[in-house]
């Protein structure tokens, strides 16, 4: 294959990281994005923050005619890297979509739930699928949290069921709900991007009529029957309270995104208002399952 694009790539303290994505969108990089360069990961950023690594590698595709000497010395020179400090790889021309696409496989969830990409099938005569392709938005169900959440609603009752999907991602949790038979989902999300991935996961998936997607309420009735969160221990346990007004009398609650350790203190937010069940594991993360109790 013919090299058509190059990749550059920096490592640099979380205080420069924006500042050179932006230099180097600046100069026509097509893509930019920034990852973590020294296994430091972040489990509890803080509701509404997007924070970064103290090292962060900051990747940008160029055209390959593009002259990196003359980009890296002058981003180089305003943020004082040295030449050594910048790694630049060749890369020949693929479908890069398709390339990550062909690994990502149908996924089964309980006895009969299946997430599947459009460009696979799935032959079990009983089986419910979600189509879902990978996307900008977390959650296709290959994370332990998704994954043990869609099996806690794939054991349910869902039919007739109203579901609050709180931090929808992807929107995945409230389709499989409404593919299992609830009557409507409520995805909420703080990222457009998440809610915009859901409204088109749902289109793709036939029950966009049946899904609303919007930004957090300060207040949100009892209105729910089944409560479902995948998101982190610290922002459940602020949002303990308008989970449990959100949720009707005997309403089912799935809470995911938990490590094992935080388990104890997740579960205690919630225990004046629902029934708590022991946590569900897998590897390192938990799921916690309660029923909301009448009148707490």
């Amino acid at each position: 294959m013919a090299i058509v694009w190059q990749q550059i790539a920096a490592v640099v303290a979380s205080g420069d990281a924006e500042h050179l994505g932006d230099a180097l969108s600046a100069r026509g990089a097509l893509a930019v994005t920034m990852e973590d360069a020294a296994d430091e990961p972040l489990y509890e950023p803080p509701l509404g923050t997007t924070p970064l690594w103290q090292a962060t590698r900051v990747t940008a595709l160029f055209d390959a005619s593009v002259d990196f000497e003359a980009i890296t010395a002058e981003v180089g020179n305003a943020l004082a890297l040295g030449s050594a400090a910048w790694r630049i790889t060749p890369l020949a021309d693929q479908t890069w979509e398709r390339v990550w696409m062909d690994r990502f496989e149908p996924m089964r969830f309980g006895e009969r739930l299946w997430i599947c990409p459009s460009h696979r099938e799935v032959l079990a005569t009983d089986a419910i699928i979600i189509k879902l392709d990978p996307g900008l938005a977390f959650g296709t169900g290959t994370h332990p949290t998704t994954a043990l959440c869609l099996e806690a609603l794939e054991g349910m009752a869902l039919d007739g069921a109203d579901v609050l999907d709180y931090g929808c991602g992807s929107g995945v949790l409230a389709i499989a709900a409404l593919k299992l038979g609830a009557h409507s989902a409520l995805a909420v999300d703080i990222d457009p991007q998440a809610l915009l991935a859901t409204r088109e996961n749902a289109t793709a998936n036939d029950v966009v009529e049946q899904l609303q997607a919007q930004a957090p309420r300060v207040v949100m009735p009892a209105s729910a029957d089944v409560v479902v969160a995948n998101i982190l221990a610290g922002p459940l346990v602020e949002l303990a309270p308008q989970l449990a007004s959100a949720a009707r009398p005997g309403a089912e609650l799935v809470l995911s995104g938990i490590l094992q350790a935080q388990a104890g203190e997740v579960s205690a937010a919630y225990a004046d208002s629902f029934a708590m069940q022991p946590p569900k594991v897998r590897e390192d993360w938990v799921s916690i399952s309660g029923v909301r109790r009448c009148g707490g």
